[in-house]
């Protein structure tokens, strides 16, 4: 099977010279590339024969690739020309007037002042099965040897035959079928218009369903650019003057009077629309296309992203002007460039029709201006969700945060880590443009405790340009769920307070044996909230506790209103938590190294063991001891929630009384946790009721 390619053909190795009849202009033959192998060649033939009187010489040459079999096309760095690179460089020297190809050889994008000519025909696109002694795919022994050149062939063997040894495999087909006969490898995987082509079709034992690239079969010719009268030799045999016309077509932020002029003739002229959640479906009836709903949110995927450029590309080849609908513009986080090389790498005619984005669009429909003189000269559009990496915060003016609804507080978070001021304006607009729009005001230190629940789509302005609405929206109506509502009258606010818990004293004597036979054996005492501390002491009054016992041990506290507390009794912490939280408390004994102390945590009948379990799992001894109970407020009542703009939570377990009261978490209002123990339940109870 191993015959020379020169041969085959009977001619002299180079220049290899064949004529037809006819010749080009100024009498001149084609000059013609093309690799040396021996299907290369009949490939070749096999467009030629398609023009029977156009006379022409072949110059065979070996690619780099044909060059280097040492080098697996398993591996994913090798460069796209790898077959190609010096067919195209005699194109680009004048060397050769076209060069032909197997069109899936072809790099993307092709090297510039070169174009595709032509794509033929393929008539046959799958693989097949070449084996010793004619066994199919299913009778080949456990653990064959099976060769294959792509890793796509090699992830479609696996999945019908994971038992089976895949070997790197290169040469031309002639050598890769040598190796079956001489035992290397018990099988082989090969294109089947190869085969064909090469006569070797009897080698043939299955053909397999694998699913194969799409320009397997085709042959390319390619051609300088800017010569239409070289091009159109081949035109009649170019398979795309039969696809339709794809365009990516940008439908704005929803509201269909914000399409562009573009895009409606675009939607006009479509036989088939693929369009997503972010469009008026209703207002997509005044067209006669057929429409396919391929939308992408969050969990729910009508289609993988594969699948959709796949869908897409069949409708275009198919012949249907094919118009792909989105969000927004097509190009701001919305998989544009990706769905354009697909459908360009595979020679489908492409045009993207802009659409307003979102981030833009929100601007003018809230009237906070993106840039002000004095305020803002930079603006980032940013993604809020990580996509497998962390949540950006560039150093712009504004930042606008695309598809944030479950990362929030992250984001918060995270400008908090930045460097931005924690009182920094933030707008939060869901549905930007459409009837339902509506606007929310808040504050990075706000939000990063906050919970919010909204359906999609929703975007997060941060920045100081947000300040000129929000300093004139009407004061806020603010539910407050806990205990006390004084900490969040900070003039922005209508607090409407209706506690939903009820504190008081434990009733148990834990503490007074602590304080009696223990408390010389304690390094630390850690307050998380004021009521920790008011009945530590009302307890050590009870007893005639002397105070000054107290002296050798450090004090800790969870934040400015447990300090302020500690303050009524005279006593100054040692150190206070930075985030108005346990995490706060947790980070600074890590830290600080402090390990093997004994620590007495006065606390909640219903606290999270959070902070107990982080402490001791550096290494110390923490006693929680329960001063106070939190239980329901028998006597709270509902109200109308649609009258709020922001709940408020102070503590887990004024969370679990507001379930218990209303049933659920409200959907599209703001839940604002005070501290990250709190956020977590809320998050936990969000992901539960929705």
């Amino acid at each position: 099977m191993n015959t020379n390619v020169h041969e085959i053909l009977d001619i002299p190795h180079r220049p290899i010279k064949m004529s037809g009849e006819i010749y080009m202009e100024n009498d001149r033959k084609l000059k013609v590339i093309a690799r040396d192998s021996p299907l290369s060649l009949i490939q070749v033939k096999e467009v030629f024969s398609l023009l029977p009187s156009v006379a022409y010489d072949l110059i065979a040459v070996a690619s780099y690739g044909d060059k280097n079999k040492d080098i697996s096309l398993m591996n994913e760095n090798i460069a796209g020309d790898f077959f190609t690179r010096e067919l195209d460089n005699a194109l680009l020297n004048g060397e050769a007037d076209v060069a032909v190809h197997s069109a899936k050889d072809l790099p993307y994008p092709l090297p510039q002042g070169l174009e595709l000519y032509c794509l033929t025909e393929a008539t046959v696109k799958t693989d097949s099965l070449v084996s010793r002694g004619h066994l199919c795919l299913q009778q080949l022994p456990d653990g064959a040897r099976i060769g294959t050149s792509s890793v796509k062939r090699k992830a479609e063997l696996l999945k019908l035959r994971p038992d089976l040894t895949v070997v790197s495999i290169r040469g031309t087909i002639e050598e890769r079928i040598s190796q079956v006969d001489n035992g290397y490898v018990d099988a082989l995987i090969v294109a089947t218009c190869a085969l064909v082509r090469l006569g070797l079709d009897s080698r043939i034992t299955e053909e397999l369903p694998f699913k194969t690239h799409p320009l397997q079969g085709n042959l390319a010719i390619v051609g300088k650019v800017g010569n239409p009268a070289l091009k159109a030799v081949f035109r009649m045999f170019d398979v795309r003057r039969a696809y339709g016309k794809a365009t990516l077509v940008g439908f704005g932020p929803g509201n269909p009077e914000l399409l562009t002029i573009g895009g409606d003739n675009a939607l006009q002229n479509a036989n088939v629309i693929f369009h997503d959640d972010l469009v008026d479906k209703d207002f997509l009836g005044k067209y006669n296309a057929a429409k396919v709903y391929v939308g992408k949110r969050r969990g729910k995927h009508s289609y993988p992203q594969d699948e959709i450029n796949e869908l897409v590309y069949e409708a275009a080849v198919s012949g249907k002007n094919t118009v792909r609908l989105k969000g927004g513009d097509p190009m701001v986080f919305a998989h544009g460039r990706e769905e354009l090389d697909f459908l360009k790498s595979r020679f489908v005619d492409v045009t993207v029709i802009p659409g307003i984005s979102s981030g833009i669009a929100m601007a003018a429909c809230t009237h906070i201006p993106l840039t002000h003189r004095g305020v803002a000269s930079s603006v980032a559009f940013v993604a809020g969700h990580s996509g497998g990496g962390d949540i950006q915060t560039p150093n712009a003016d504004t930042l606008i945060y695309y598809m944030a609804g479950t990362n929030i507080s992250d984001i918060a978070d995270k400008m908090l880590a930045a460097g931005r001021d924690a009182d920094t304006p933030v707008a939060l607009v869901h549905n930007v443009s459409l009837p339902g729009q509506k606007t929310f005001f808040s504050t990075l230190k706000e939000l990063r405790f906050s919970v919010i629940k909204y359906p999609t789509p929703i975007l997060v302005v941060i920045g100081n340009v947000v300040s000129f609405e929000s300093g004139n929206a009407r004061r806020r109506n603010v539910l407050a769920t806990g205990t006390t509502c004084e900490e969040y009258n900070d003039g922005q606010r209508n607090i409407t307070h209706t506690p939903l818990i009820k504190i008081q004293k434990a009733q148990n004597n834990i503490l007074h044996r602590i304080l009696g036979e223990k408390i010389n054996s304690y390094q630390w005492i850690i307050f998380t909230s004021r009521y920790g501390v008011r009945f530590f002491f009302e307890i050590l009054n009870e007893i005639s506790f002397d105070i000054r016992a107290l002296g050798a041990v450090k004090i800790a506290s969870a934040g400015k209103t447990t300090t302020a507390e500690l303050k009524k009794y005279h006593i100054y912490p040692e150190i206070e938590s930075a985030t108005e939280s346990a995490e706060g408390l947790t980070a600074y004994f890590k830290e600080a190294g402090i390990t093997d102390h004994h620590i007495l945590l006065p606390r909640s009948d219903k606290g999270l063991k959070y902070l107990s379990d982080e402490l001791q799992a550096l290494g110390n001894h923490v006693t929680d001891v329960p001063v106070y109970e939190n239980i329901f407020n028998t006597e709270a009542s509902k109200v109308d929630l649609s009258d709020f703009q922001e709940i408020l939570f102070a503590s887990p377990s004024g969370v679990d009384a507001f379930i218990r009261l209303y049933g659920a978490l409200p959907e599209g209002i703001p839940l604002i946790a005070k501290g990250k123990t709190t956020e977590k339940r809320l998050k936990f109870d969000i992901n539960e009721t929705f």
